[in-house]
């Protein structure tokens, strides 16, 4: 859809990400920053942010993980949710103009152990999954444990998925069946009680391209 700000026009889906990164400007950060509770607008401290994302995407050709970002910029997670209160995919990569759509990314290799305990052992059976171009599921009510597991083996997570890798992935799963929202990575790291650290070793791919795609979900 077509949005005006400031009398300029800006083609955005249908949460405000631009379809085009190279239709951004600081006019578009800077007005729709209002939309996404920043009520005074933007400070140095979230233009350093925006100019990091930005940068890191056209020399790297991929949207910055939030650990990334954070380390960068030397925020802790709650600064970071300070400044881009409705989270980093849907705050401070929106402005910025880029998110994790903006590259492709396929996993290839050989299957890496999964580590599960008992109670996560399910009966192997042959499934089709239908994903997007992303690789994330397209229907969130497909999800089982098989499509985890395999997901991380794609993704070879250090170690398998532990049982803190699980407690997370049904976190997600949980408050999605019950809000039909992905929790922001702030939401996600209180609730569970871990630093941005601790979620960078479990999900070294990132939380969205990491926990949430594990977990069988997507932003909507």
């Amino acid at each position: 859809m077509i949005i005006n700000l400031k009398d300029q026009a800006y083609e955005v889906d249908e949460l405000g990400f631009l379809t085009n990164y190279d239709h951004w400007n600081e006019n578009f950060a800077a007005e729709m920053a209002f939309k996404l509770r920043i009520p005074e607008g933007l400070s140095k401290r979230h233009w350093d942010v925006i100019n990091f994302i930005r940068k890191y995407f056209f020399n790297n050709g991929i949207c910055p993980r939030v650990f990334e970002t954070c380390k960068a910029n030397r925020l802790a997670i709650r600064d970071f949710e300070k400044l881009f209160p409705t989270g980093y995919q849907r705050g401070a990569c929106l402005l910025a103009g880029i998110s994790y759509k903006d590259r492709l990314v396929n996993y290839y290799g050989e299957p890496a152990h999964i580590r599960i305990t008992e109670e996560e052992i399910v009966k192997p059976k042959e499934k089709i999954y239908k994903i997007d171009l992303y690789g994330f599921l397209v229907d969130p009510n497909e999800w089982d444990k098989d499509y985890a597991a395999n997901k991380a083996s794609e993704m070879k997570i250090p170690g398998g998925l532990t049982k803190k890798h699980w407690e997370i992935i049904r976190y997600l799963r949980d408050s999605w069946e019950r809000n039909s929202l992905v929790p922001t990575v702030y939401e996600c790291c209180v609730s569970n009680k871990i630093e941005l650290d601790d979620m960078e070793k479990l999900f070294p791919d990132g939380y969205q391209r990491g926990a949430v795609k594990i977990a069988g979900l997507r932003i909507r």
